[in-house]
């Protein structure tokens, strides 16, 4: 049986993780000028503060992150005092009571937060300034006099009028606070050079225009210092208190077996289904052949690199490719610019022990306290694979309808593997376990870049089978599995990942569990595009129910 674990939309809301909340209105248009001619932009996936050092001139800038490409894509950043970040695109929060984030202030206050978390999380990056170049390698990110409205809160717990703090959360729900005018808050973070710092949350205090003012500053090797400065304008909503919204419990269903009409050597997948396609029905044939053929062409531009490689740093996707009209898993790999579409079978993904953390306590999902598990983390860190997915191909976004089933089919590997998302305060959402029972699966909005935590208990070789399925504009339902490949720990041979088994979606299948969803619910972070919030807030609040007490962050 395969339980499907579907959005559940609501019709005005947004949820982080462990959150409720009800976007407002839009504040006020700004008074001045220059603010009203800006351009209003989304902090979502950006490089909110990206710090650069060019012939010994330091910058800051704002690297956006437009159509789902990663910052560093997109060649020159903006100046942050061109654009206008918010009213849409953030959300209303509680901060939650729990001592590591006790320097936010009072728990249960209402605050905004500038991106919705889970995978949208904006980033830090000084990856333009070379470790050499400044001394001790660091550059240090200090907040100026932030102006911003008075608190009219109503009665709701407060620390001061119109406040902000900035804060880095981990794969594990840790913060570290960077800077904020939140008492006891320091107003000055020392961060590594050559370094992407994902997971960075904004929070501010009220609604109203907030003029941000930061301040990079460095030491040259030879004696120099040199700084930057910039000033972030952010326009926060009427947000009021976040409000639960009730919504009927999700319906769960069997999905029937598919019927596989290709099985090329009998090895296939734990339901031996290699490539499964769905014919369309005779009367749609006359618009879905055009239709194939124009996809086919659109494929065609983006044919598949070649070549075995192993990939141990850097950003890639995993994602779907319609091929004519055949779908293809394949990983899109952003290290090289532009980017190559790779076949599952031509990679290994290698996991170094520069990646092992240790379990804490309150994290089950993962194992015992104090266990060792490899984590490829949320958010991007130098020197360690960033694996994500996508379902952002232009075949896919053109030539289907609905959102693409993602299903984790089976694990080959020495230990457990987790996939799970990571909210602003730190509430752990499992997406896939090998612990729990096979198969699992979630839906994936079309136009969707995310990424997660991935989990390995132990070192050495772990195939991942996964299959991925979408209907195309003509009504066919399209199939794909494919196995992605993991080598985990130094004294793993990434090598030993190629060869039988390796892309071709013939994993062992060999993931047990009780029968269950995955223990800490389930829902689905829906990026906002453009038009404005996109509503997947409802399974997440049902999720609360579900979720036990005791997977909380560590205390």
């Amino acid at each position: 049986m395969t339980t499907v674990r579907r959005l559940a939309a609501a019709a005005a809301g947004l949820a982080l993780v462990g959150l409720g909340i009800v976007p407002g209105p839009a504040a006020a248009a700004p008074a001045d000028d220059q603010a009203a001619s800006a351009r209003v932009t989304d902090a979502a996936g950006a490089d909110l503060v990206s710090v650069t050092l060019d012939q010994n001139l330091l910058g800051v800038q704002v690297r956006e992150a437009p159509s789902g490409r990663r910052p560093a894509d997109t060649g020159a950043g903006l100046d942050p005092s061109a654009v206008v970040f918010g009213p849409q695109g953030g959300a209303a929060v509680r901060v939650p009571e729990h001592p590591a984030f006790r320097f936010l202030g009072v728990p249960g206050r209402s605050m905004w937060a500038l991106t919705p978390g889970d995978t949208q999380f904006a980033t830090v990056d000084t990856t333009g300034v070379r470790r050499d170049a400044v001394r001790d390698g660091v550059i240090e990110l200090s907040l100026g006099s932030v102006d911003g409205p008075a608190d009219d809160s109503g009665g709701e717990p407060v620390e001061g009028p119109g406040d902000f703090a900035a804060y880095t959360i981990d794969g594990l729900g840790r913060p570290t606070p960077l800077f904020g005018t939140v008492a006891g808050m320091p107003r000055v973070a020392r961060l590594p050079a050559a370094t992407r710092t994902g997971g960075l949350v904004w929070l501010f205090g009220a609604a109203g225009d907030y003029r941000v003012p930061v301040t990079a500053t460095a030491t040259l090797t030879a004696g120099e210092q040199v700084r930057a400065e910039a000033v972030y304008h952010v326009r926060v909503p009427q947000f009021g208190a976040p409000v639960r919204i009730e919504v009927p419990a999700p319906q769960l269903r069997v999905a029937p077996a598919p019927v596989p009409t290709t099985t090329p050597d009998g090895a296939g997948t734990p339901d031996g289904a290699d490539t499964v396609t769905t014919a369309p029905p005779a009367d749609e044939d006359a618009v879905a052949m055009p239709q194939a053929a124009a996809l086919a062409a659109a494929a065609q531009n983006d044919p598949p690199a070649s070549g075995q490689v192993v990939i141990e740093d850097g950003h890639v996707d995993m994602g779907p490719q319609l091929d004519g009209s055949d779908l293809t898993i394949r990983l899109k790999d952003d290290r090289v610019n532009p980017a190559l579409w790779r076949e599952l079978a031509d990679v290994v993904l290698r996991v170094k022990d520069n990646a092992k953390i240790t379990v804490p306590a309150d994290a089950e999902y993962l194992g015992s306290a104090g266990d060792t598990v490899w984590l490829l983390p949320q958010g991007q860190q130098a020197g360690i694979v960033w694996p994500g997915w996508n379902t952002q191909h232009s075949s896919v976004i053109a030539g289907t309808r609905g959102p693409v089933t993602w299903t984790f089919r089976g694990v080959s590997g020495p230990g457990r593997f987790v996939l799970f998302l990571t909210g602003s305060f730190g509430a752990a959402e499992v997406l896939f376990s090998s612990a729990d029972s096979l198969p699992q699966q979630l839906d994936i909005p079309a136009n969707t870049h995310a990424h997660g935590n991935w989990a390995f208990s132990q070192p050495g070789i772990y195939r991942l089978a996964f299959e991925m399925t979408a209907t195309t504009t003509a009504g066919a339902q399209v199939t794909d599995t494919r196995t992605l490949t993991f080598a985990v720990g130094d004294e793993t041979d990434p090598d030993a990942g190629f060869g039988p088994g390796s892309g071709d979606g013939s994993g062992d299948g060999d993931g047990s569990g009780d029968g269950g969803l995955a223990r800490t619910g389930t829902s689905w972070r829906v990026p906002a595009f453009g038009a404005g919030l996109v509503v997947a807030g409802a399974l997440v609040l049902l999720a609360l129910r579900w979720r036990r007490p005791d997977q909380r962050l560590a205390r």
